[in-house]
């Protein structure tokens, strides 16, 4: 839903709309003026209070949980390539003619997982990376507890083995509903109200003076806009300019030492 407010144009349409209320509210307010003279104004600065005030809660709300999202996603990411190079090693556990056929599974769903969240896999190959992913799972397991019911196990593997592959699994889940967890759509529409009423209210207070002052203007728009594309891409680190791409690394370099 978000895509077209991303990379940048959401942020545009936000400026564009504000600076037109903004000036909405001051022609509205300079016929105000010309009406009630002396009147005018009263009882507005307790609305621009709570407006302004509500709107400073909602930008420091959503933009310190989109922050700790962001983080909370790029951790995820740490703790998948570790359970994958812990269970990898475990490995070893298992009898030695097992190994190679896992060892090689293990490189496929590496790969599989780095690249159901690689941006130039497109929808369509994102949910079949994870397919595959999925079938590679199964196939893990499958083969892991083959191996682990045989004789000449060493004992104890499967209280290694096991709890590796487990965590190395539950990570999946983990990482898909982090990355699909957001605020309502809307906390971002209310966001996006809030700003233009605060630019109708803000073209309204500054009726009282003759010249634009287009420097006031430009500014308060323009940070309001920025800092709404900020929490935007913050929110969706796969979809707009602030990427979270780059700390895919970890996987790769784990998928490196598989060897």
């Amino acid at each position: 839903m978000f895509d077209f407010l991303l990379g940048g144009y959401g942020a545009v349409l936000l400026f564009l709309a504000m600076l037109m209320f903004v000036e909405l509210g001051r022609r509205f307010g300079r016929r105000r003026l010309d009406k009630e003279g002396e009147a005018f104004g009263r009882g507005v600065a307790p609305a621009e209070s709570a407006v302004f005030a509500l709107l400073g809660l909602l930008v420091a709300f959503t933009f310190s949980g989109a922050a700790a999202r962001f983080e909370a996603r790029r951790y995820l990411i740490t703790q998948e390539a570790n359970d994958i190079g812990t269970a990898w090693l475990r490995i070893d556990m298992l009898p030695a003619d097992t190994q190679p056929e896992l060892r090689g599974l293990f490189r496929l769903y590496a790969d599989a997982r780095i690249a159901s969240y690689g941006a130039k896999a497109g929808e369509g190959g994102v949910v079949e990376k994870r397919a595959e992913a999925a079938a590679l799972q199964d196939a893990i397991w499958a083969k892991s507890v083959a191996a682990l019911r045989r004789p000449d196990v060493v004992a104890g593997a499967a209280q290694v083995v096991v709890p590796g592959l487990n965590a190395m699994f539950d990570i999946t889940t983990t990482r898909a509903t982090g990355n699909e967890n957001h605020p309502p759509v809307a906390i971002f529409v209310l966001l996006a109200v809030l700003c233009v009423v605060g630019s109708l209210l803000f073209g309204y207070g500054a009726a009282p003076n003759p010249e634009r002052n287009w420097l006031h203007k430009l500014a308060f728009a323009g940070i309001m806009a920025c800092t709404v594309f900020v929490i935007l891409d913050l929110e969706y680190p796969r979809a707009g300019w602030i990427r979270i791409d780059e700390a895919d690394h970890v996987l790769v370099d784990v998928r490196r030492t598989m060897t």
